[in-house]
């Protein structure tokens, strides 16, 4: 067979489902034979950016390895964002390029980029295949190696010659990884410390991160924690690893967290980290971040431990196992020394709790709550859809305001942040999970980077719903605007409100979807209804919202978690529990005033 028809083979072997991408010159060969697979689906993507982040949808709703596919050059290179995206959150995806032909790479040839040089910093692994005997070993190294260890992005680039010339196809390839042992069974005297610092520990806190859910170790956490009896706190990648109805769930920590979960953090004297890594928008001023606690720190990557915050028990592991041999080791702790009690720590925590809940204040124009619009998404669609975000204020209020009981039903760009996410993500998770409800819940701004996507879907019948919060500005710059530059609103304005360019229903409709509305609290029920009751295609509703609505709390960057407000004029002090509100009462916060207030 040729080199191309040994590439789909390989696939198949695999078990792939289906390949995002969109064809060129240099990958053509490849989709010569892929046309007669019944095997494997593909997806005529309209932009590559669409195929890589459709790849990442479907892998993180799913748990299996996404595959995307473009030609060389500037195919290759639309994917390097989503590549990085992959890379920052650990979603395991193969990208397939082609590559232009061998006597011809290096001359600057038509559509031609370094693509292995390029994406080197943000893969796992990449590899320019060179003989087509070496396609099988090459695609199955590149499935077990973004699918095992630290999962991740891997890009197989193989030249147009080499997908033509004629090979023996042979199953299975023997690996040639000699340098790839990931350490998955922790070290049993890590543990046994870990065990020991737990049972005596009066402040602790399960800081709970990505990694536990790439683990599929959400029934072990949930043991550890009510075993333990301690507090939980779960980042933006772990959401829905840890039941939000659990009494024992305190919040997501970090920059836009509950004022529980940062206080727990900051308070504790021992940070039980679990496939977590110390990002700042977790920690935010490093120095003063969580200054009285010791750190268990589990990790399958070891260049994660120690590598933000010094770990004083390392252990290097999968969660899976790293969790269930702690519970274990605790079992033989409670039986000799007994069980801290933890009375006072949740007195602490609870009151916390009860005074600073999660909430928002409607505008005061008038204007749609983004906050409720969500808030219902969740509440009418409930805990077994599939939620997508794109990046910004919508993202927050997304991972604050809907309630997440399962794990792989959240989705969103973490780590990289990456606007455009959305659309083309929730096409993926809904081609993994067909029938599951999926939400995509995008911002004015990023829906305008990949909303082409959903003529992809319509013409694949993929039926996700989108909630379109359309604020008429980049929300989260406009925040910030507000808040540290005086109101000077440079370059923020989408224009989607003052002239309704695009009209979003009117677009949704152009491209095939049913387009909705709303504009008033009393509309809000009657379009997410509708949009549940369509099923044979896209959904696309235009919520016009207030365009001031500000994502709170919020721990300013550079500032320290003990800085965080809890709303727009509120600031917990968290040694006295007093409430600080601004001079002016008018509930401007600046960064001068959150210095000021620390100083008081």
């Amino acid at each position: 067979m040729t080199g191309a028809q040994s590439l789909v083979r390989s696939l198949e072997e695999l078990g792939c489902e289906v390949v995002f991408g969109i064809p060129g010159g240099t990958i053509l060969p490849a989709y010569d034979p892929l046309l007669d697979s019944t095997r494997v689906r593909h997806v005529l993507v309209r932009h590559e950016q669409g195929a890589g982040h459709a790849a990442e949808g479907y892998a993180q709703a799913t748990g299996k390895v996404g595959v995307c596919m473009a030609t060389s050059g500037p195919g290759a290179t639309n994917l390097v964002t989503p590549m990085a995206d992959a890379y920052m959150d650990s979603v395991p995806i193969v990208a397939i390029t082609g590559q232009q032909t061998r006597a011809l790479i290096g001359t600057d040839a038509f559509q031609e980029a370094d693509i292995t040089g390029i994406t080197m910093p943000v893969t796992k692994h990449n590899v320019l295949v060179k003989d087509a005997t070496e396609i099988p070993r090459a695609i199955a190294e590149a499935f077990h190696l973004a699918s095992t260890g630290r999962p991740g992005p891997v890009l197989v680039d193989i030249p147009k010659d080499v997908l033509q010339e004629r090979t023996t196809f042979s199953w299975p390839p023997e690996f040639k990884l000699p340098g790839y042992r990931p350490t998955t069974r922790p070290h049993g005297k890590q543990i046994r410390e870990a065990a020991k610092l737990i049972s005596s520990a009066q402040r602790p806190v399960l800081y709970v991160g990505g990694g536990v859910l790439k683990a599929e170790a959400s029934a072990e956490l949930l043991e550890l924690a009510e075993l333990t009896g301690i507090p939980v706190v779960t980042t933006l990648m772990a959401r829905g690893v840890f039941p939000d109805s659990h009494r024992q769930h305190v919040g997501m920590p970090g920059m836009h967290g509950t004022v529980t979960a940062v206080a727990a953090m900051q308070e504790s004297d021992l940070l039980v980290a679990l496939g977590a890594r110390f990002d700042d928008r977790v920690t935010g001023h490093l120095a003063s971040f969580a200054p009285d606690a010791a750190v268990v720190h589990a990790d399958i990557d070891p260049a994660e431990i120690s590598k933000n915050r010094r770990a004083d028990v390392p252990i290097v592991g999968d969660a899976k196992e790293v969790i269930a041999e702690l519970i274990d080791a605790l079992h033989v702790e409670r039986a000799e020394r007994g069980q801290t009690d933890l009375t006072t720590w949740w007195k602490r925590l609870d009151g916390l709790r009860s005074t600073y809940p999660l909430g928002y204040d409607w505008p005061a124009d008038g204007s749609l709550s983004p906050e409720y619009v969500i808030e219902r998404i969740g509440q009418t669609a409930g805990p077994d859809a599939v939620y997508v975000a794109g990046v910004g204020q919508h993202q927050m209020w997304a991972a604050q305001f809907v309630r997440y009981e399962k794990p792989r039903t959240w989705l969103n760009s973490g780590g990289l942040g990456t606007m455009g996410y959305a659309v083309p993500a929730a096409m993926g998770a809904k081609m993994g999970r067909p029938d599951t409800v999926v939400w995509a819940i995008d911002g004015d701004g990023c829906f305008q980077m990949t909303n082409q996507e959903l003529a992809t879907c319509v013409l694949e019948g993929i039926p996700i719903k989108v909630a379109v919060i359309n604020n008429g500005n980049l929300g989260m710059i406009r925040q910030w605007q507000t808040l540290f530059y005086s109101e000077r609103y440079s370059q923020s304005d989408l224009g989607t409100h003052k002239h309704r360019i695009p009209d979003f229903l009117l677009l949704a409709e152009a491209m095939g979807c049913v387009g909705l509305r709303a504009e008033s609290q009393d509309e809000v029920d009657a379009v997410i209804q509708q949009a549940m009751e369509i099923n044979d295609r896209p959904v696309v509703i235009d919520f016009v919202v207030g365009a001031d609505a500000q994502v709170w709390p919020m721990v300013a960057a550079g500032t320290g978690n003990s800085e965080i407000m809890a709303a727009r004029n509120i600031r917990p002090l968290f040694d006295t529990d007093e409430i600080v509100a601004d001079d002016a009462g008018t509930g401007a916060v600046t960064a001068e005033a959150m210095r000021q207030g620390e100083e008081e």
